[in-house]
């Protein structure tokens, strides 16, 4: 009998775990499945945007990132690793969130199945800007097998604090518009990424070439926002016609470094926000807290 009573003692925690996996956390922002939505117009109507954001002057020298004290970050690199603060390839800018601010209200778009994904390699978030629609998957994974945290500080969606301790996925979604969320790693200061959501599929990121499309949008008119995290925003606004392709340009330039960036609790990840060290968050950036237990 008391070996029976033992044997109880050590099994009843783990049952409650099991149950308390499997009836999981409604609220705890693991996706559900998406409900099944239609197209909220003829897609042979279509037409199509297309563009380029150019930037104009010097770009800031690439920023050294201070690995010594987390060696096994440090040992992913041959050189001292740096990030581009102003991601410049022949004039062209990497890094920029574009999507469609204004124009589609009032539609309902099918969620994208799909999932981004935000890798942690190298002790840097990779891509350092994604986009994603309300309600989509986002993966935040982990591929350095060492831990990280990812604390999520949005306005309008619930903040999240996950730890990482090994090589593995964690997903999330967001419920609510919003441009951008700052992502960062309380582990290593360094680590800064950002997440903007939006309610339709008309978004996208540039790369290198700093070219976006932003294709099958209903006739309209519609305004075009470009977001990039050291130089502000702009917008334009275009008509989009059925079977066209409608034409976009944004140009950025140095002396926009320190503009005002669109971010839910503000971090401050690069010298180039001087404003905001001057207003008093010199510190910010250089207090790391401890992660809080996933499910924050």
């Amino acid at each position: 009998m008391r070996d029976a009573h033992w044997i109880f003692r050590i099994l009843a925690p783990l049952l409650i775990l099991g149950l308390v996996v499997a009836c999981g956390d409604p609220d705890n922002g693991v996706p559900d499945e998406p409900e099944e939505v239609e197209m909220p117009f003829d897609m042979e109507t279509a037409g199509h945007v297309q563009g380029m954001v150019m930037y104009e002057g010097d770009p800031p020298p690439p920023e050294e990132m201070d690995m010594s004290s987390e060696p096994d970050c440090a040992d992913h690199w041959d050189e001292i690793p740096t990030r581009d603060v102003v991601k410049v390839s022949d004039g062209h800018l990497g890094d920029v969130f574009i999507y469609v601010k204004e124009g589609l209200e009032g539609m309902d778009f099918p969620t994208t199945r799909e999932a981004v994904v935000m890798d942690q390699l190298g002790c840097r978030y990779t891509p350092m800007v994604i986009g994603a629609m309300t309600g989509q998957t986002v993966t935040f994974r982990n591929s350095d097998g060492l831990l990280h945290n990812v604390n999520a500080t949005p306005e309008h969606n619930r903040p999240f604090n996950i730890s990482q301790p090994v090589n593995m996925d964690t997903d999330r979604t967001f419920a609510s518009h919003e441009v951008m969320i700052p992502v960062r790693c309380d582990v290593h200061g360094w680590m800064r990424g950002y997440v903007g959501v939006v309610e339709h599929p008309y978004h996208q990121v540039t790369g290198q070439g700093g070219t976006f499309d932003l294709s099958d949008l209903p006739p309209g008119e519609y305004v075009i926002e470009a977001w990039h995290s050291q130089l502000g925003t702009q917008e334009q606004t275009v008509t989009v016609e059925t079977g066209e392709t409608a034409q976009v340009s944004f140009t950025f330039s140095e002396d926009m470094l320190g503009s005002h960036v669109p971010l839910g609790d503000p971090i401050y990840p690069f010298r180039g926000n001087h404003a905001a060290h001057e207003a008093g968050d010199q510190d910010h950036d250089h207090a790391p807290m401890a992660p809080a237990p996933e499910g924050r």
